[in-house]
């Protein structure tokens, strides 16, 4: 049996994406399919996973996944299972998809007090002489992975998807947002921060820029590959406003960004500066940016995050004591989970669709109801 909630997935049933509300029942144990009472379809306990339709073994599909996700070759995978390269291809694909819906269900879709955020993009290597570029962001507070896009040209409209995506998981609070010497972040920031004024007037709200951003960049001057100078600059805001929400360095930095982007490129073969794991196609490199992105987010421990306790043992003397570190994901430091997930959590997580709505009735209403006390015109001639 599943042991994940459960809910009907049915786009026309009322129920729909209601957990625990005791309208599922079980269909059929022994191929897990269960049975919505409301609307009375059947549906597969995998559905809206990975593993939907699929005869491998679920702990293989995972074992292989996983190593995809921390930067194991494709060719070694398929040489270690003895599977067809095109099937792994395709768990891969279908894992990336599946991510991506999970973080924007559980991450994107919460506003969070972020505190600073820093963002970077990375050229990757693509084949047939192709280029490609991926923005990312993360929170520093929490280490947070707030999400990324990928794009064949680095332009504004590129900068501006993940400004977009840095709101949708940011709250109306005091907010630092560090980039590197690029313009576009600048013309981004202020243009997607900004909410409207409902006057209840016709025509386009006004847009009122929110009062507690503050923008920073660090340019870097370069001399023969190696960096000579580093200048640092607040392009929006006070040095009051951006004291209490730097970091330990207590200076303007992009070192958080530039260690995510190190681990993506040791997780992602992609991403590498010389390697024979060139992907082909845009979608490849999306799926392999989310599955390892959410995996980071919800199922690796961070040492800087880690929480040490010390206990002394009363057995063994009072001298003798005992550090204990507890694992901490930035999941967890952003208070979005209780706990560190194991891969098959994430990839067993369902998705619930939006609440269902009831139709609005088409047509123009009636003027007035009818009289049933006089008799009409039919049931005259009737009698």
């Amino acid at each position: 049996m599943n042991p994940h909630p459960l809910f009907c997935s049915n786009i026309a049933c009322p129920s729909r994406g209601k957990e625990n509300a005791g309208n599922i029942r079980p269909h059929d144990t022994r191929r897990e399919r269960w049975r919505c009472t409301t609307c009375g379809k059947t549906f597969s306990g995998r559905q809206g996973t990975p593993f939907h339709r699929l005869r491998t073994d679920e702990r293989i599909v995972t074992q292989v996944l996983t190593l995809l996700a921390c930067g194991c070759p494709l060719q070694a995978i398929v040489a270690a299972f003895g599977l067809d390269e095109r099937t792994v291809k395709n768990w891969y694909s279908r894992a990336g998809r599946h991510c991506e819906q999970v973080h924007e269900a559980l991450v994107a879709s919460q506003p969070m007090d972020l505190a600073q955020v820093q963002a970077d993009e990375v050229r990757v290597r693509m084949q047939r002489r192709l280029l490609a570029w991926m923005a990312m962001a993360i929170a520093v507070p929490s280490r947070l992975w707030l999400g990324g896009v990928s794009s064949d040209r680095r332009d504004k409209n590129l900068i501006q998807a993940l400004a977009e995506k840095v709101k949708s998981c940011a709250c109306f609070a005091p907010l630092l947002l560090l980039t590197d010497g690029l313009k576009s972040y600048v013309t981004a920031w202020r243009k997607v921060f900004r909410s409207p004024v409902r006057t209840g007037k016709r025509g386009r709200p006004q847009m009122l820029a929110w009062p507690s951003v503050i923008i920073g960049q660090v340019v870097k001057r370069y001399c023969k590959g190696r960096v000579v100078d580093v200048d640092q600059r607040l392009v929006q805001g006070s040095i009051q406003e951006l004291l209490p929400l730097l970091s330990e360095e207590k200076k303007i930095n992009t070192a958080y960004i530039e260690r995510l982007n190190a681990t993506f490129r040791a997780r992602l073969g992609c991403l590498l500066r010389r390697t024979r794991s060139l992907a082909r196609r845009q979608e490849t490199l999306t799926a392999g940016m989310y599955l390892v992105g959410c995996l980071y987010n919800f199922c690796t421990p961070h040492r800087s995050l880690s929480i040490f306790s010390t206990t002394f043992s009363t057995t063994k003397g009072p001298r003798d004591r005992r550090v204990e570190r507890t694992p901490v994901t930035p999941a967890m430091a952003a208070g979005l989970t209780g706990h560190v997930w194991t891969v098959g959590e994430i990839l067993f997580y369902r998705v619930a669709p939006p609440p269902w709505i009831v139709p609005k009735k088409r047509g123009r209403p009636p003027s007035k109801k009818r009289d049933l006390t006089i008799p009409t015109h039919q049931q005259l001639v009737t009698v």
